[in-house]
C-alpha cells in the first residue's frame, strides 16, 4: 500500500483517474458532470508543458559539459567492530576508540540491544524516572510486502522515528506500530510470475486454496525483509506489536468493518464504471493507474499483443443522419468503442446542429439509431463540436447517459475481447486488433474522415503495464458523501489539524465532490468479501441478485433466513469470490492494529492516535479514507493531527519512480554501492529503452565511482534537514556525504575530549555546580542554551530542518571551530597563573580552576548536544555517549541507553543564559575573520604577527574580554588597542599608541579597522598586488551602493532599516578604500627606501 513517491495528479472536481479519462477518453472532451470545461487549452497545454519539462530534464542528463561532474569521494578504510558480543547484548565500549568514524563500526550491535531491552515498547515507560502522564502513538504507513524501501520510505521513517524518539525521551508512553500491507494485486502478480517462470503454470491451473498456499509460502520465504530494512534505518518500532494486514486478528477486523458498514447501508452492490485491467481481469484502484504522457503518435508494448500498438492519434469519422442527406462528424482516440455508441451530444446553443436536435443518426455497423442530444456540458469549440456517447466505456459519458436515460452497451469484455454486441465480425477479437478492423470498415463505407497526431495522457496499470479500460461491472461500493461531510466538518471545527495548512482547502474541495468508492477486486489474494449470494433451490425465476453478509457463513445463513422468511436449510449460499480493495483494509489500520473491534487495553490507551505522518500524495487515497471509516466505525477520529511531507525527487527534479529507473535504495546510501551494481538494477527493471538509457546516463554522471558508504545517521540527518512541508525535495547524495563528514567531526571532537578526560585525575563537576569563569565559557554556555531553545521550538512546530540546522551550527561553528580551539591552550598550558587576567591564557598560564571549568564545560556541552541529536542520529550519539558516560559525575555509571535518557529542557540551563556575551562575541568573530583574511592576503601561514585594533573605547572593552580567543583564532602574537582620542573623553588604560606604518589594513566596520604588522614578513611587490586586487573588488561594490541611493524615490520608498544599513556599508567601503590607498602609499615609500 505505502508508496509515497507515486504522485498521481488528483482532480478537484473528480477523482484522479477520472481526470485522466477526461483527457484521453473516446471523445477527448474533458468535462465535469456539473459544469462545462473549456478544454482545448486545459488538456493540451498541461500535457505539452509536461513533455517540454521532461525533454529539458532528459537533455540536462544526456548533455555532457561543465557543471555535470558527479559526486567525488575517496574510499575510506572500513573499520569493523570485532569484539565478541552476543546478539542482543550491550556493545563493548571499553575497547580502544577508533581513530576515524566508520558507519559500519558504529551501527553494529546497538539496534539488537535496544530491541532486546524493550526500549521501544510502551511498557518500558514505567521504568523511566522522568516519565510523564501522557501517551504518544502513531502507525507507520505499512509498506507493501512485495517491495523494498526507497528514499520516500526513508524520509517517512526519519521523520516519524525522530518524533517518536523525542517524545520517548520526554517521558511519554510511546507506541509506534510497525505494519506491512498484503498488497493484493502486487503480491498476486509477483507470485503468478514466479509460478509461470518456475513451473510453467498459470494461476488458473491451481485451485484457489492451492494458489493461496503458494502465496503464503512465498510470503514466509521472503520473510521480514521490509522489517529488517526498517531496523537498518534505526526505526524505534515496537516489534512485539507488528501487524500484517492478512493476520487473523486484522482479517477479523476487516470482516467486522464490512458487516457494520453494510448493516448501516454504507456498503451496497451496484453496477458502475470502474478502472479495469484486462491483463489482471480485475478492477484496480486509482493509485494503481499511471498517466503516461504521449506527445503524439507513439508505439507501445501492451500485454497480450506480439506487435506494438499505436496510441497518441485521434480519428475522425462520420455518422449519416437518418432520413436526410448529411452527416455528423465525431472524433475519438478509441475507435473500437464506437460499437458501443448510443447517442451523439451537441451543445444546445451550437448553430451548426440546431436543426438536428431530436433527429437521429444511423450506426453503420449495428443499424442502431443514435439520437442527437443537446447537452450544455459539450464544448462547442473543441473538435467538430459533436461528441459520441459511449456510456459503458467512458466516465463522463456514463454521467451524461444518466441525465438523458440512455442505455449502456458493453462492447469490450473483462478479458479484453470484443463482445457479441459487436456482431460476428468482431466478437472475440482483441480490443486493439478490433481497432484496426473498425478503421478498415469505416474506410470501406467511406465514413473515415482522417487521423492525426494528438497529445494525450494514457492510463496505464502500474502492476501489469496494461492500458486501463473503463468497464461496467457489478461491484461493491462504499457510499462516501455523508462520511466525507463529517471529515470536512472535523477540519473546519479544528478537531483534525492538517499541516501544512494549505492542504485543508484541497481536502475540502476534493471531499465535497467525492464519488462512491469501488472496493471489489477480482483477485484471489486478499480479504475475501464476507458477502453471500442467496439462491432458493425451489425458486423458478430470479429477477435480481439476492445478497446477505455476515461474520461467518452460519451468521449469513441466519440473516438470509430472517430477511427472506425461509428456513435456513432451504437456502443455498455462495460466497462472493472477489476480495476487498487493499485500501479498504489499510483504512482500518489506526484502530485495527490496536485490536479493534475488541476493547483492548491498547485501544483504550492509544486510540485515537496522536498523529499521522505520511506523504502528501496519500492524502486522499489513504488519509481521507482512514478519517471516514475511523469516524464511522469507532465514533472518533483516528488521529488528531495529520503531518504531510513532500515528495522526494532526484537532483534533476524528476519524481523518483521505478518506471524512470531513478529510484535510490536507502541501503545503497547507507552501505555504499558500485556503479556497476546500480546499472544492473536498472537493467533488471525492464524499462522502456529510452528511459533505461537516460537512467543509466544519469547514474554515470551522478555516481561515476558509485555511491560511498554514508551510514544511517548521515542519511537520516540529511532527510530531516530538508524543509519537508512545502516544495518537493530534490535529494542529493552529495549532501548525505557531507553529513558523513559532519559525523566524523563529531567523532574527532569526542576523541579529543576523551583524551582530555583520561589525562586528568580531577572528576567532572555536575552540571548544576558549574559556574562559567571566562567570557568564552559564558559564550559557549549561552550558545548551547540558545541551540536548545531552537530545538524545542523546532520539535514543537514539526520543523525538523530547524532542529538540524541549529545542532549542525552549534557543533561546527560554535563548539568545534571556536570553543574547542580556544580552550586547547587552557587545557595544555601549565598551571602557574592566578585569576584575573585574560591575556595570561595566551601567555601559557592558567589556573587549575579555569582548567577544571573548561574540562567540565566541554564534557557537558558534548553530552547535552549528543542528547539533543539522539532522536535524529541514534547510532553515533549512542556510541559516543556510552564512551563518555564513565566520566559522568552522577553516581550511576551503568545507565542503560541514551535513547531513554531525559531530553534536555531549556529550563534546566536557565542559569547559562548570557545574551550579552553572545551579542558581544559577534564583534570578536568579525575581527577574527578579517584578521584571517589579512593573513591569507599576505600569504602568511606560520607567522603570528602583531595586531592593532583601531576602534572606539566601547569596542575595545568588548574585544578585551575576548582577547585570548582573538589571539588564538586569529593566529596573532599580540593584540593591541588604539582608541583615537575624543574631545573631552578620558583615555582608556588599555589604549596603546597608533599602529606602525606599513601594516596591512582591514575594515571590520566604519568604526573598527585592523592593522596587521607585516613589515618583516611579506614581500612588498606581493603586498602591492594583493592591495590592488582588493581595490578592484571594493570599487564596484561602492559604486553599486552609491548608484542605489541616488535612485529617484530611494529615500521615500526604502524602509529606514535598509537605508541605515546601506549607509553603514558605504561608510565601511569608503574607509576600506582609504586604508588601501594609504597602504599603497606606504609600500611605495618602502620600496624607494630599499
Amino acid at each position: 500500500m505505502w508508496n509515497p513517491m507515486c504522485s498521481l495528479p488528483l482532480g478537484i472536481r473528480q477523482s484522479g483517474t477520472n481526470r485522466v479519462w477526461r483527457v484521453w477518453g473516446c471523445r477527448l472532451c474533458s468535462q465535469s458532470p456539473k459544469t462545462p470545461i473549456q478544454q482545448s487549452n486545459p488538456t493540451l497545454r498541461p500535457q505539452a508543458e509536461k513533455q517540454r519539462r521532461k525533454r529539458e530534464r532528459e537533455k540536462a542528463i544526456l548533455t555532457k559539459g561543465v557543471g555535470n561532474e558527479g559526486i567525488k569521494w575517496t574510499e575510506k578504510d572500513r573499520i569493523i567492530y570485532s569484539a565478541s558480543t552476543v546478539p542482543g547484548e550491550k556493545k563493548d565500549t571499553t575497547v580502544p576508540f577508533p581513530k576515524a568514524y566508520s558507519p559500519e563500526y558504529v551501527e553494529s550491535c546497538w539496534y539488537q540491544w535496544w530491541e532486546k531491552e524493550g526500549f521501544f515498547t510502551p511498557e518500558h515507560h514505567r521504568k523511566l524516572s522522568h516519565s510523564v502522564n501522557g501517551a504518544f502513538s502513531l502507525c507507520i504507513p505499512p509498506p507493501n510486502v512485495t517491495g523494498s524501501l526507497h528514499l520516500g520510505h526513508a524520509l517517512t521513517v526519519a521523520i516519524e522515528d525522530t518524533l517518536s524518539r523525542w517524545r520517548r525521551m520526554q517521558g511519554y508512553k510511546v507506541l509506534w506500530v510497525p505494519g506491512c500491507d498484503h498488497a493484493g494485486i502486487a503480491t498476486q502478480s509477483v507470485v503468478e510470475r514466479k509460478l509461470l517462470r518456475k513451473h510453467g503454470k498459470r494461476r488458473q491451473d491451481y485451485s484457489r486454496e492451492e494458489f493461496l498456499r503458494e502465496v503464503w509460502n512465498w510470503k514466509n520465504d521472503k520473510g521480514d525483509e521490509i522489517y529488517e530494512q526498517l531496523r537498518k534505518l534505526g526505526a524505534s518500532l515496537d516489534w512485539t506489536r507488528a501487524c500484517f494486514t492478512m493476520d487473523p486478528g486484522f482479517s477479523s477486523a476487516v470482516t467486522e468493518a464490512f458487516v457494520r458498514l453494510s448493516d448501516s447501508g454504507l456498503i451496497y452492490r451496484s453496477e458502475g464504471l470502474v478502472n479495469w485491467s484486462c491483463a489482471l481481469e480485475s478492477a484496480i484502484s486509482d493509485i494503481e493507474v499511471d498517466s503516461k504522457q504521449l506527445p503524439g503518435r507513439t508505439l507501445l508494448s501492451v500485454p497480450g499483443y506480439e506487435r506494438n500498438i499505436e496510441f497518441g492519434t485521434i480519428v475522425t469519422f462520420a455518422y449519416p443522419v437518418e432520413g436526410q442527406d448529411g452527416e455528423v462528424c465525431v472524433s475519438t482516440t478509441r475507435p473500437e468503442t464506437m460499437l458501443g455508441d448510443v447517442a451523439i451530444a451537441v451543445h444546445p446553443d451550437d448553430p451548426r446542429y440546431t436543426a438536428l436536435h431530436g433527429r437521429h443518426c444511423r450506426h453503420p455497423f449495428t443499424d442502431r439509431l443514435l439520437p442527437i442530444i443537446p447537452d450544455a456540458s459539450v464544448d462547442m469549440q473543441f473538435g467538430t463540436g459533436a461528441v459520441k456517447i459511449t456510456p459503458a466505456h467512458d466516465h463522463a459519458d456514463f454521467l451524461l447517459s444518466q441525465r438523458h436515460e440512455l442505455p449502456w452497451l458493453t462492447v469490450i469484455g473483462g478479458d479484453g475481447l470484443m463482445t457479441a454486441l459487436c456482431g460476428h465480425w468482431l466478437e472475440g477479437v482483441k480490443r486493439f486488433d478490433a481497432r484496426m478492423r473498425v478503421l478498415e470498415a469505416l474506410t470501406e463505407k467511406k465514413l473515415f474522415r482522417g487521423i492525426k497526431d494528438h497529445p494525450m495522457a494514457l492510463p496505464i496499470c502500474s502492476r501489469s503495464g496494461d492500458v486501463i479500460e473503463p468497464l461496467l461491472k457489478r461491484q461493491w461500493f462504499v457510499r462516501c458523501e455523508e462520511m466525507a461531510k463529517k471529515a470536512i466538518q472535523a477540519v473546519d471545527e479544528g478537531q483534525l489539524d492538517i499541516q501544512p495548512h494549505f492542504y485543508t482547502k484541497i481536502w475540502k474541495n476534493w471531499l465535497s465532490n467525492i464519488s462512491d468508492w469501488c472496493i471489489s477486486r477480482q483477485l484471489w489474494w486478499g480479504h475475501q468479501i464476507p458477502a453471500y449470494r442467496v439462491s432458493m433451490p425451489h425458486a423458478t425465476t430470479q429477477e435480481e441478485e439476492l445478497w446477505v453478509w455476515g461474520r461467518s457463513e452460519s451468521e449469513a445463513r441466519e440473516r438470509a433466513a430472517a430477511k427472506f422468511g425461509v428456513a435456513q436449510d432451504g437456502i443455498c449460499l455462495t460466497r462472493d469470490a472477489d476480495v476487498l480493495d487493499t485500501w479498504f483494509s489499510s483504512a482500518l489500520f489506526p484502530f485495527a492494529m490496536l485490536g479493534w473491534p475488541q476493547q483492548t487495553s491498547d485501544l483504550e490507551q492509544f486510540y485515537p492516535n496522536s498523529m499521522l505522518e505520511t506523504g502528501s500524495d496519500l492524502l486522499f487515497f489513504w488519509v481521507a479514507r482512514m478519517v471516514m471509516l475511523g469516524t464511522e466505525l469507532t465514533g472518533q477520529l483516528p488521529f488528531k493531527q495529520v503531518l504531510l511531507h513532500s515528495l522526494v525527487r532526484d537532483k534533476y527534479g524528476r519524481k523518483m519512480s521505478k518506471s524512470l529507473g531513478n529510484v535510490v535504495d536507502p541501503l545503497d546510501v547507507i552501505h555504499g554501492v558500485s556503479l556497476e551494481r546500480l546499472q544492473e538494477k536498472v537493467k533488471e527493471g525492464n524499462l522502456d529503452p529510452r528511459e533505461s538509457a537516460v537512467a543509466m546516463e544519469a547514474q554515470r554522471k551522478d555516481f561515476p565511482q558509485g555511491i560511498p558508504e554514508c551510514g544511517t545517521d548521515a542519511l537520516r540527518f540529511t532527510l530531516c534537514s530538508y524543509r519537508t512541508q512545502g516544495e518537493d525535495i530534490s535529494m542529493s547524495v552529495s549532501q548525505v556525504l557531507s553529513c558523513r563528514h559532519f559525523c566524523n567531526k563529531m567523532w574527532q571532537t569526542v576523541r579529543f575530549t576523551l583524551g582530555v578526560l583520561q589525562d586528568s585525575n580531577e572528576p567532572v563537576k555536575p552540571l548544576d555546580q558549574i559556574s562559567p569563569i571566562s567570557s568564552m565559557d559564558r559564550w559557549i554556555c549561552s550558545r548551547l542554551l540558545s541551540t536548545l531553545r531552537q530545538c524545542e521550538e523546532g520539535f514543537h512546530g514539526y520543523e525538523l530542518h530547524a532542529v538540524t540546522a541549529a545542532l549542525h551550527s552549534f557543533w561546527l561553528h560554535s563548539l568545534c571551530d571556536v570553543y574547542l580551539e580556544c580552550i586547547k591552550p587552557v587545557l595544555s598550558s601549565p598551571v602557574t597563573a592566578t585569576e584575573g587576567d585574560e591575556s595570561r591564557v595566551h601567555a601559557g598560564n592558567v589556573t587549575e580552576v579555569e582548567r577544571c571549568a573548561a574540562r567540565s564545560l566541554l564534557y557537558h556541552c558534548i553530552c547535552v548536544s549528543l542528547t539533543l541529536l539522539n532522536p535524529i542520529m541514534p547510532f553515533i550519539t549512542e556510541e559516543l555517549w556510552q564512551r563518555l558516560h564513565p566520566y559522568s559525575p552522577l553516581a550511576d555509571h551503568h545507565a542503560t541507553s541514551l535513547c531513554v535518557q531525559p531530553y534536555p529542557q531549556s529550563s534546566q540551563l536557565v542559569n547559562w543564559d548570557f545574551p550579552q556575551e553572545e551579542a558581544d562575541f559577534k564583534l570578536a568573530q568579525e575581527v577574527i575573520r578579517v584578521a584571517r583574511s589579512l593573513r591569507a592576503q599576505c600569504h602568511m601561514t606560520k607567522e603570528r604577527p602583531r595586531l592593532w585594533v583601531v576602534c572606539t573605547p566601547v569596542q575595545a572593552q568588548t574585544l578585551q574580554s575576548f582577547s585570548a580567543a582573538v589571539e588564538t583564532l586569529g593566529r596573532v602574537s599580540g593584540l593591541h588597542f588604539h582608541c583615537p582620542p575624543e574631545e573631552g573623553a578620558t583615555a582608556l588604560p588599555i589604549s596603546t599608541p597608533p599602529p606602525p606604518e606599513g601594516c596591512a589594513v582591514g575594515v571590520v566596520n566604519h568604526t573598527c579597522q585592523l592593522h596587521l604588522d607585516v613589515q618583516h614578513h611579506v614581500a612588498v611587490d606581493r603586498q602591492v598586488a594583493s592591495l590592488l586586487e582588493r581595490r578592484s573588488r571594493v570599487l564596484p561594490k561602492l559604486e553599486q551602493l552609491l548608484g542605489r541611493i541616488v535612485t529617484p524615490g530611494f529615500m521615500e520608498k526604502v524602509p529606514e532599516r535598509v537605508r541605515l544599513d546601506t549607509e553603514q556599508r558605504i561608510l565601511a567601503l569608503k574607509q576600506e578604500l582609504k586604508n588601501i590607498e594609504e597602504q599603497l602609499q606606504a609600500l611605495e615609500q618602502m620600496k624607494k627606501s630599499q
